[in-house]
């Protein structure tokens, strides 16, 4: 039954779509046409786990802080904050006569509402929002929040993923009809949702950043395949596109009224192993067979064939911007009999059957990546039965820990530090988690999250990297470069290294 609240939110919403449908006034518009590769489960940014659900969810919302291009922490629905001496203290000063999208007031309270409601189990990320152990409204606009550790990513952490809800609305509604028709203080505010589709998005015209955002709205429209995608951007349906092959943004390069954008990302592919569930008793297992997989395949001439070279091999599951980085370890080569030798001497001389999934439609070619790397291990006698999975199914089995011994993914990182991806693959954290468990990993990152210090932070990566090269958790795949284009109107589209933008600075001219 729909609630008075979520009938309230919904009748807002229509006067707004009714009256922008005018003939008259829609001309005056200014529209951004988002293509999307696939479309979220939820808008719920506290729920949303992939990347295309999580980009059209942070339109809507605001955290206390926000990182800026540079990945520099700066004030959003806080003005100001101090920290105690020990780094375990936090006192937020917040931002006074913000509203959010339904007319509920933001403050204090607010805050320790949407606390509470993303750390629990349930909640997609619900990680990120316990790193505080307490939360506490000291009046109707400060906040004090106590880690029970120094946490040297907390406003990091609080940057991405402290989305603030209203509470009201949010109780009365629950978590899937929020997830449906949410309302955040954010740059743009939800209009509607028809699945499969569209996503509609308009201006807030009382958005607390003054002249933003430039456009005054926002129209997501799911196109699965890349090619059509490339057709939709060429003949003008839409202003942005995202996820094309290298082949596609070189074609576009010559198209008129077309700009094709082209930047290395923070994203680390890679093929997971579980030892928790279904990989309990499989072969994996053994370090030496986990090794020998990393010999087998041959990435570079994926890299090659699949984005024209347009991607660096992984060591690890870090990126070379990313503190701690150890240059010295070099990837593994592709040797096919060194694969066959470790697989022998750990009893596996003919090789063995595997579960294999991947998700699909999630990630440039990467059907065909997880394709190629069946076909290589299949060389070494490993018989992985892959299955490629409508990528919304895929993340449910993955967050349920009921995937395959063997499975696909890949992980962005935002914070400018792999610890938040490290922790995600290997700790449980959230969705992306390989169901992998090693003391000695977990010892690593508890270390890591509490050491403040630089310096020794980033002595502690290059160990922790030197270890996971040995004993190898994932098969290494590639950190690649995206392709996005946008029409030559198009100004200030600002994507970021971990594939996000905000879209409050984007117009037309």
């Amino acid at each position: 039954m729909v609630t008075t609240a979520i009938m309230a939110a919904l009748a807002a919403t229509m006067i707004i779509a009714g009256c922008q449908a005018r003939e008259d006034e829609a001309d005056q518009l200014v529209t951004l046409r988002v293509a999307v590769s696939n479309f979220p489960n939820s808008l719920d940014a506290s729920i949303a786990a992939e990347r295309n659900a999580q980009n059209v969810a942070w339109q809507m919302f605001d955290s206390l802080v926000w990182a800026n291009d540079d990945n520099i922490i700066e004030p959003a629905l806080a003005e100001s904050w101090e920290v105690s001496e020990d780094g375990t203290e936090y006192i937020f000063h917040l931002r006074e006569g913000v509203t959010f999208h339904n007319g509920e007031p933001f403050n204090a309270q607010a805050v320790v509402y949407s606390w509470e409601r993303g750390k629990r189990p349930v909640m997609e990320w619900s990680d990120r929002w316990a790193r505080a152990e307490v939360v506490e409204a000291l009046d109707e606009y400060t906040l004090r929040i106590t880690t029970e550790e120094p946490d040297p990513l907390f406003l990091s952490v609080m940057a991405q993923h402290w989305n603030i809800v209203p509470p009201l609305y949010t109780e009365e509604a629950g978590d899937d009809a929020f997830g449906e028709a949410p309302v955040g203080t954010g740059p743009f505010q939800f209009v509607e949702w028809v699945r499969e589709d569209r996503i509609i998005l308009e201006r807030n015209p009382d958005y607390w950043r003054m002249g933003l955002p430039k456009a005054d709205r926002v129209i997501y429209r799911p196109i699965p395949e890349a090619s059509t995608r490339m057709a939709a951007i060429q003949t003008g349906q839409v202003d942005i596109v995202s996820r094309l092959t290298h082949e596609q943004a070189e074609a576009l390069e010559s198209v008129s009224g077309v700009t094709v954008v082209t930047y290395p990302i923070d994203r680390v592919f890679y093929i997971a192993f579980n030892n928790l569930t279904s990989g309990v008793g499989e072969p994996t297992e053994d370090a030496r067979v986990r090794r020998a997989m990393n010999y087998a395949v041959d990435r570079q001439a994926i890299i090659d064939s699949l984005f024209g070279g347009r991607a660096r091999l992984a060591t690890g599951l870090m990126t070379e911007s990313n503190l701690g980085y150890n240059h010295s370890i070099e990837p593994y080569p592709y040797d096919p009999d060194k694969a066959r030798q470790l697989l022998a001497e750990a009893g596996y001389p003919e090789g063995f059957s595997i579960g294999f999934a991947a998700p699909s439609g999630a990630y440039t070619n990467f059907e065909q990546v997880a394709e190629a790397v069946q076909g290589y291990l299949a060389d070494v006698g490993i018989r992985a039965d892959l299955d490629i999975m409508e990528s919304g199914r895929f993340w449910d089995l993955e967050g349920e820990k009921q995937l395959p011994p063997l499975f696909g993914d890949s992980w962005s990182e935002r914070s400018g530090e792999s610890l938040p991806r490290l922790k995600g693959a290997l700790d449980g954290w959230d969705a992306s988690f390989s169901a992998w468990s090693d003391p000695e990993i977990d010892r690593y990152l508890d270390l890591i999250s509490v050491t403040i210090d630089q310096n020794e932070r980033a002595q502690l990566y290059k160990d922790l990297h030197s270890y996971m090269y040995q004993d190898p958790p994932f098969i290494y795949l590639y950190v690649p470069e995206t392709f996005e284009a946008t029409r030559d109107n198009v100004v200030d589209y600002r994507p970021r290294a971990a594939e996000d933008y905000f879209l409050m600075f984007t117009t037309l001219r």
